[in-house]
């Protein structure tokens, strides 16, 4: 099982996604180690770091093996949603961005990636137009429409399957709202929901 990360994949306002696609994605994987679910409470890393960035997105998990998959036909690959947070150690990040090393260790400590239970595609007639947000200490935070992603889900799909093979199971984190993102505390209550039903509910302990 696979976990993959698109980064800054969200505008602010749509008339800006026109520029902005320019058919290179930012790609990135996560360990599988980093999944928590069950909403169960995360431990604060604080062993490696005291910048941790929490980013809220929508989680798609791949239903069946894919390679090489049209944008026409890359929808049917989905098999269900759920909504996770991408935490990403901010300090690591930056270090290894000053020294041209790569992301791996600011993206996948344990405890990295908690989503939520999955709901099937079914229950989402427009990809384009799904609803999510999340709430820190009952205070809402980010807020996300799907119409504002600059590479839709089957835009990312075809394009990550050109390098590799999708496989059931696999998940793919599709980018955060550009609004909101921060820093996460110890103690702090996460609430992230997608279409008004609250999917994740977890502190940071």
């Amino acid at each position: 099982m696979k976990i993959i990360g698109i980064g800054k994949n969200y505008v602010t306002d749509k008339s800006e996604i026109a520029n902005l696609k320019n058919g290179d994605q930012l790609i990135f994987l996560k360990a599988d180690s980093t999944l928590v679910t069950g909403n169960r409470d995360v431990a604060y890393p604080s062993h490696i770091s005291n910048e941790i960035v929490y980013e809220v997105e929508l989680v798609a998990k791949i239903g069946k093996v894919g390679k090489n998959i049209s944008e026409a036909e890359a929808s049917s690959y989905i098999s269900d949603f759920a909504v996770g947070i991408d935490y990403t150690a901010k300090d690591l990040l930056n270090n290894s961005r000053e020294k041209k090393f790569p992301w791996a260790l600011s993206k996948s400590f344990d405890g990295a990636s908690p989503i939520s239970n999955f709901k099937p595609i079914s229950e989402f007639p427009d990809l384009e137009n799904i609803n999510f947000d999340l709430k820190i200490n009952g205070e809402q935070i980010q807020v996300g429409n799907t119409a504002f992603m600059i590479y839709n889900f089957s835009e990312i799909i075809a394009y990550v399957s050109k390098f590799m093979t999708l496989n059931p199971g696999d998940l793919i984190f599709t980018g955060t709202p550009a609004d909101g993102i921060g820093l996460i505390n110890k103690g702090d209550h996460l609430q992230a929901s997608i279409e008004g039903t609250l999917m994740l509910d977890f502190k940071m302990i």
